[in-house]
């Protein structure tokens, strides 16, 4: 794999683990995060996570996704 990829992947293995309160809403980003809403995102920031808190989760969660994709992505064409 390419350098790149390789410290995406090295960055999203060393990020924190996430809270368990943000697993319904990480699970979502995960599968359809073009389903995340303003007011999902904003009852987080209520029940006291803070802004950074969600990006980072949002950010490593993504990218780790992406990540599966393109592995499976490969393994499909060889």
């Amino acid at each position: 794999m390419s350098e790149p990829i390789d410290q995406l992947r090295a960055v999203v293995a060393a990020a924190p683990a996430a809270p368990p309160a943000l697993a319904p809403y990480l699970d979502k980003v995960r599968g359809c995060a073009y389903k995340v809403t303003d007011d999902e995102v904003a009852a987080l920031l209520a029940a006291g996570h803070s802004e950074a808190e969600i990006f980072e989760q949002t950010v490593a969660v993504a990218v780790a996704e992406g990540l599966r994709r393109l592995d499976a992505g490969l393994a499909a064409i060889g």
